[in-house]
């Protein structure tokens, strides 16, 4: 199996955004010294929990850090920018970092309506042309004339580099149909709502159409993993991210707690139900176990690779987890 990163450059309490960003480096120089196939940088707005909204900036100074391990996005939100800005970026990073760097994309807005439309300097967001804007891009990224007449008037630069590999990021059937039909990666979020299935990855590969981003299907999963020396220690790390997602649901955005607030936290037989619930989508346990759980789950789904984000209070736990987990499985 292959393992890779995901990461949100958390920023966990006590710390600053610059400490987020030095500390997603710390992380990729790591997992390129490990042997992790990929890191991805995702992309937020209007948060403070996050340090990661611009990912594609951030994939830059991390490629000029590592030596082997792929770097990309996951995902650059398609909806905030041009296909030809899109196109333009990433053939850049890869002129720098050829036949390491990953275009993921995501339909998604990353944020909440303020940051939307402040993202679209007031206009009303275009949220129904997502697949045609990821037509276009590709195109324009493979050095061909787009159909689009908005596009097909300019040339994406700089051209004749190496092609990035592609991904579309989802959760639903539709996503992996759509990444099928362009012959693109397909990165299943595991850890939003937990719903993979083997129809959605079957309708991915079924509708398969190689192309010059990639000659066969691909697919990886994105978990919420903590994993510690111990079972009792691993739980005490994913204790805060346990009470953050209890408290979302609820509807209160709350900063996450350090493990000890979170252990002397409150909670009802029903919070420690739905905690217990919520564990589907979030892996916590020794080593043993959690690899135990991904070789379980691949062989069942027969995806190619598991990501992983992680995101205990303190760094060294959190490169612990990854230390911890390339032991296991790499």
């Amino acid at each position: 199996m292959k393992l890779s990163i995901l990461d949100q450059a958390p920023i966990t309490k006590g710390n600053k955004s610059a400490d987020a960003l030095k500390k997603a480096e710390e992380l990729a120089v790591l997992g390129d010294e490990l042997g992790y196939h990929r890191m991805w940088m995702a992309e937020h707005h209007g948060t403070n929990d996050y340090a990661s909204s611009a990912p594609e900036i951030t994939a830059a100074h991390l490629a000029a850090k590592t030596k082997h391990i792929r770097i990309g996005t996951g995902g650059v939100m398609m909806m905030h920018y041009s296909p030809l800005k899109l196109a333009e970026v990433f053939k850049t990073l890869s002129a720098f970092s050829p036949g390491r760097i990953d275009f993921g994309v995501g339909r998604a807005p990353g944020g909440d309506n303020h940051s939307i439309y402040a993202l679209s300097e007031g206009r009303q967001p275009m949220v129904n042309n997502m697949y045609e804007k990821l037509d276009t891009a590709l195109q324009l990224i493979n050095d061909e004339i787009p159909e689009d007449r908005l596009y097909n008037r300019t040339i994406a630069t700089p051209a004749q580099v190496a092609l990035p590999e592609a991904w579309l990021l989802g959760s639903t059937g539709n996503s992996a149909l759509q990444a099928g039909r362009r012959g693109v990666g397909y990165s299943f979020a595991q850890f939003f709502a937990g719903a993979m299935s083997e129809e959605i990855f079957a309708a991915y590969k079924n509708n398969f159409q190689p192309s010059a981003f990639m000659e066969k299907p691909q697919i990886n999963v994105s978990y919420m993993v903590t994993t510690a020396q111990t079972k009792e220690e691993a739980e005490f790390e994913a204790k805060p991210q346990d009470i953050w997602r209890l408290l979302f649901m609820k509807g209160k955005l709350m900063p996450v707690m350090t493990p000890v607030e979170a252990r002397d936290y409150p909670l009802t037989e029903m919070d420690r139900m739905q905690i217990k619930e919520n564990r589907k989508i979030h892996l916590v346990g020794d080593a043993k176990e959690v690899a135990a759980i991904l070789r379980e789950d691949q062989a069942r789904y027969e995806f190619d690779e598991a990501m992983i984000v992680s995101i205990p209070h303190s760094q060294e736990q959190r490169l612990n987890v990854y230390r911890l987990l390339a032991r296991e499985l790499l």
